[in-house]
């Protein structure tokens, strides 16, 4: 049972050290990795394997539900996996820090693999809507009771509508996943907003993906209720500045700013915020109450998810 007072991260890729998303993955790895987001005050994550060849997904999700059942504290605090990609955008920008070779249109047969591998664990998968033919793989996840939730994506509002139509409930890190320059007005940020009575939109909250002032109005415009914000927490969360082998991408440097960039600058490389910095960015910058504060990090993503047992779309 997942502590009520504790924050419910829905996206984390590794934690203090340890990445879910490299092969060989070992059981004191998830163990430590549980144990440092447990003194950091998280009551339940969704662990988080991004975009790759699918194959290699499969044997990552596969690792980890295996690790897991094997453990009862990560039991806990592992609630479920979010499978975000490859079924993205493709374009650059759109597809962020996801490589380029791997991203792929949707599609039933592999998706279904993926949720073989998860074990019965997946609870939220990321996908591009415009990408998904149909929307018949968005369609198969919601009738398995997988929360879809588009991200990486540039769907026209009437595509997002249909998407919505379909099942799609939530939103994956608004405001990242996009091109650094996007038309003024008709954009995915506008879009989604305008849908928010209808979505869950996720934030990061980390002062870099969205900046704290925009990440103020953007709570203003879809309101707490209905927002969650999640880390996007990467294996150098919480490890502090420092010169650190980020697999694909090589090494990179993680300054006093404490953000992840990829060597050429284009693009963050996930966050290394920890939550309870992410609290304080949402008290002091942005200037939201404690009760907002636990809207977005402790009720609304148990909502999201059904934790609480009400899954609401």
């Amino acid at each position: 049972m997942v502590d009520s007072n504790g924050y419910v991260d829905l996206q984390v890729n590794g934690y203090k050290g340890v990445d879910f998303n490299r092969d060989g993955l070992t059981a004191e790895g998830l163990h430590q990795a549980c144990e440092a987001l447990a003194a950091d005050g998280v009551a339940g994550i969704l662990a988080t394997i991004t975009t790759d060849d699918v194959d290699a997904m499969c044997g990552r999700l596969r690792r980890l539900a295996e690790l897991r059942q094997r453990d009862t504290f990560a039991q806990e605090m592992v609630v479920g996996f979010h499978i975000e990609g490859p079924f993205l955008n493709e374009t650059e920008g759109y597809r962020g820090a996801h490589p380029a070779r791997w991203v792929r249109p949707a599609g039933v047969e592999p998706t279904q693999r993926l949720l073989d591998a998860a074990m019965g664990l997946t609870r939220l998968v990321t996908l591009a809507p415009e990408r998904d033919a149909g929307l018949a793989t968005t369609k198969m996840l919601v009738g398995q009771g997988i929360v879809v939730s588009a991200g990486h994506c540039n769907p026209t509002l009437d595509q997002l509508d249909a998407a919505i139509d379909a099942g799609v409930s939530m939103f994956t890190h608004v405001g990242n996943g996009c091109p650094p320059l996007i038309p003024r007005h008709d954009n995915i940020i506008q879009r989604v907003l305008s849908r928010a009575d209808r979505l869950w939109p996720c934030f990061i909250a980390d002062g870099a993906h969205v900046e704290l002032m925009a990440l103020g109005n953007y709570l203003r415009a879809a309101g707490t209720d209905r927002s969650i914000v999640v880390t996007d927490a990467v294996e150098q969360a919480g490890l502090g500045p420092g010169r650190y082998d980020f697999g694909g991408f090589g090494m990179i440097d993680i300054g006093s700013d404490l953000i992840a960039r990829a060597p050429d600058g284009t693009h963050l490389l996930g966050s290394v915020v920890t939550m309870p910095k992410a609290i304080q960015n949402l008290k002091g910058a942005v200037g939201l109450s404690d009760h907002q504060v636990a809207q977005l990090t402790v009720i609304n993503p148990r909502r999201a998810i059904g934790l609480d047992g009400t899954k609401q779309s």
